[in-house]
């Protein structure tokens, strides 16, 4: 069996690896637009180092299963340079974190072409689990469950319809990303106000199931490296609640901060030190 990734971030690196471990016995290959890119010299590395077949959208068609895994504001576009190079009853994974309507919008691409589709959305992070990590299915699964089963995928069916399983991830993802807005952005103006001791404190008594200190130093993790890929993921989730008459607004409110957390040259606060950390990120971000 031959799986392809379409990108190859850290997604796609982490579910090859817990694959191939699974079964010895798959061939990969990547192709990723990046490569095209200044800079690229570590992916290509990674991509060598992995054993994988470094091909090209054409290349990829060769692929039994072809896992789309690119930035959302990307997967469309890139499903869309595959499409001549679709064949009929390859199976198409897509991964990405996108509305229910751009999922609709990719699967007419590939169905059109007598591939088939279909919508997972991953519901936690890809490491340590790789493509054990829980995922939600949606489309029609006939044969796709089999497989799945046999590769030793986490799933669970969430509906016959593409767009079932990313709308419960975006709808999840505007509580996850939106906490994790509100809590950096909570400190950073405490810190700035002069009053964090007192806002730490008081936050910590009122939620203590949170765990903090190792709470708000995980949120600023989180931002201050994936800030720009969640912020992605949050104007899909603004696009998400926008189709269903509800006010988007609140989820690009939250890729404003999430964008400007991951483009703070700043290190993640350290939960022994946690006020000086939280200054230095202030800093940053007044510089930017």
């Amino acid at each position: 069996m031959k799986i392809g990734f379409l990108g190859y971030g850290e997604a796609a690196r982490a579910f090859r690896a817990t694959l191939a471990e699974h079964d010895p016995g798959l061939d990969f290959l990547a192709w990723d637009i990046a490569l095209h890119r200044q800079g690229a010299s570590e992916m290509s590395r990674a991509i060598e180092a992995d054993g994988v077949g470094l091909t090209d959208p054409a290349g990829l068609g060769a692929a039994d299963w072809l896992i789309s895994a690119v930035t959302a504001d990307q997967s469309l576009e890139a499903l869309t340079s595959m499409t001549p190079h679709l064949r009929q009853g390859q199976v198409v994974v897509d991964i990405n974190s996108v509305s229910p309507g751009r999922k609709r919008d990719s699967a007419d691409l590939v169905t059109g072409r007598g591939a088939r589709y279909l919508d997972m959305a991953v519901m936690a992070p890809v490491h340590p689990r790789g493509h054990r990590t829980p995922v939600l299915c949606a489309g029609p699964l006939d044969g796709i469950g089999d497989q799945l089963d046999r590769l030793d995928f986490a799933w669970r069916k969430a509906g016959d319809d593409v767009g079932q399983a990313t709308a419960i991830k975006m709808c999840r993802s505007l509580f996850v990303k939106g906490l994790e807005a509100i809590t950096v952005e909570c400190l950073l103006a405490a810190e700035a106000s002069g009053c964090f001791d007192e806002i730490h404190a008081s936050i910590s008594d009122s939620f203590p199931g949170l765990g903090w200190p190792d709470f708000a130093a995980y949120e600023f993790e989180r931002t201050l490296r994936h800030g720009a890929r969640r912020a992605a993921e949050m104007r899909e989730s603004a696009a998400t609640v926008s189709e269903l008459g509800l006010n988007g607004a609140l989820a690009s409110e939250i890729a404003a901060v999430q964008d400007a957390m991951g483009a703070a040259d700043a290190a993640p606060p350290d939960r022994d030190n946690l006020r000086a950390g939280i200054r230095a990120v202030l800093n940053a971000r007044r510089k930017d």
